[in-house]
């Protein structure tokens, strides 16, 4: 059995910019589903800097959050 690979699914990236230029573009989408939209591509860029910070969530759980 291979490992899957770390990361985010390029095509997911892929979908969500699209989806991106598509919903600001037409000027017939609402407000909220650009606000859903730009939220999804902030969504994304989070988990992408999580996935950089290797110390990220790291001290969960340890002795210094006991007293």
């Amino acid at each position: 059995m291979s490992k899957k690979d770390r990361g985010i699914n390029p095509e997911l990236e892929e979908a969500i910019t699209t989806m991106l230029r598509q919903v600001m573009a037409d000027p017939e989408s609402t407000i909220s589903d650009k606000t859903k939209v730009i939220d999804r591509g902030l969504k994304l860029e989070a988990i992408k800097l999580k996935m950089q910070d290797d110390e990220w969530g790291s001290g969960f759980g340890t002795s210094e959050d006991e007293e």
